[in-house]
């Protein structure tokens, strides 16, 4: 499939490492950073793109160290990737944005709130995750992210061939990727894809597969400490739950909220992708 126009930009950092990034949305309007999910690349709000401009957004969505078109950085931390996107932003010469962030990118949303709070107006966290590191919490993931994690921790070898046959699976069918995928996921979520596409899918899964490193990198990386509690966040949140969300625990939205001083808490029909069909709804919070 041919790329989008704003889908494969790129920005150095002061280090020296290029970050792959996408632009949807209005050129001029407020900024949204997004923080992509696992599995997943710059590319996977794609669909968000009409909502973004007619909210007046300008949806800016990095890849993180190792996935699609940025440069890996072994080691890295959540708070790690905060640095990388002000310093994204600076290079772009914007001062204050606000930031969401879907599924794993919950946490990485969750932390440009902590770590940003003077350039963070309000932060969206997504069908997201507890700290992983707390008790209890790890277990309650789905088999193949549990898996997936302790893959990429204890061997990576033989994981990083899996992620390699995902990837070419979705670059030479991305229609059967598509619609494969809807099979593993429950009815609200197969929904979703079907009316994005399901090549949509696998165009953006092959993206964010090509560099199996990154992808192992990425498992290690949510399974490190945060380095701050949800408790210590000080800026605006909305915490948005799918009521038929079967990929994480639905209690997990409500106890974020919870856990958060002074967040909003929306619980929604729809499934983990329950971001696809409240677009407008997010970028009015937001912006």
């Amino acid at each position: 499939m041919i790329p989008r126009p704003g889908e494969n930009l790129t920005v150095r950092l002061a280090d020296g490492r290029s970050v792959g990034y996408a632009q949807y949305g209005t050129r001029d309007g407020a900024v949204v950073v997004n923080a992509h999910g696992g599995l997943a690349c710059r590319l996977d709000v794609a669909a968000a793109d009409n909502a973004a401009r007619t909210a007046g957004v300008r949806l800016i969505s990095p890849d993180r160290p190792g996935i699609g078109g940025s440069d890996p950085q072994p080691g890295r931390t959540i708070l790690d990737w905060t640095r990388d996107v002000a310093d994204m932003l600076d290079q772009l010469g914007v001062e204050h944005f606000s930031a969401m962030g879907w599924s794993m990118g919950g946490q990485y949303a969750a932390a440009l709130a902590w770590a940003l709070p003077e350039r963070a107006k309000r932060v969206a966290i997504i069908a997201g995750a507890l700290p992983l590191t707390e008790p209890g919490v790890f277990a309650q993931l789905p088999a193949f992210d549990r898996i997936y994690t302790r893959l990429s921790q204890r061997a990576p070898w033989l994981v990083k061939p899996c992620f390699s046959a995902m990837a070419l699976a979705a670059r030479a069918t991305p229609m059967l990727y598509g619609r494969l995928a809807a099979g593993q996921v429950g009815a609200a979520d197969a929904a979703v894809l079907r009316d994005d596409g399901y090549g949509e899918f696998g165009r953006m899964s092959a993206e964010a597969l090509r560099r199996p490193a990154g992808v192992v990198e990425d498992y290690r990386a949510w399974m490190r400490p945060w380095g701050f509690a949800p408790e210590q966040i000080t800026i605006p949140v909305d915490v948005w739950g799918g009521q038929q969300d079967e990929l994480v625990n639905i209690a997990w939205p409500r106890e974020l909220a919870r856990r958060i001083p002074g967040a909003t808490l929306h619980e929604r029909p729809g499934g983990h992708f329950l971001a696809h069909l409240y677009y407008p709804d997010i970028f009015a919070r937001l912006s």
